[in-house]
């Protein structure tokens, strides 16, 4: 793709916000990565986030523990 093609790309995707709800095993995982490719959005997963505050044993995650 272009450098300008891209750049277009990605100011449409700049206000997209796409939040994947569902109990564990839904698919949220195996879903996330394909979005990205698609609509060149970042992927934030706040379980991984958590389990990372969790392992650092930071307050966030001493609370997220309890």
């Amino acid at each position: 793709m272009a450098a300008a093609e891209e750049k277009k790309q990605d100011s449409k995707n700049a206000d997209k916000c796409i939040i994947l709800i569902g109990p564990p095993g839904a698919g949220k995982g195996t879903h996330a990565p394909k979005l990205v490719e698609t609509y060149n959005v970042p992927h934030l997963s706040t379980g991984d986030m958590l389990r990372a505050a969790v392992a650092a044993g930071t307050e966030l995650g001493k609370k997220a523990k309890t």
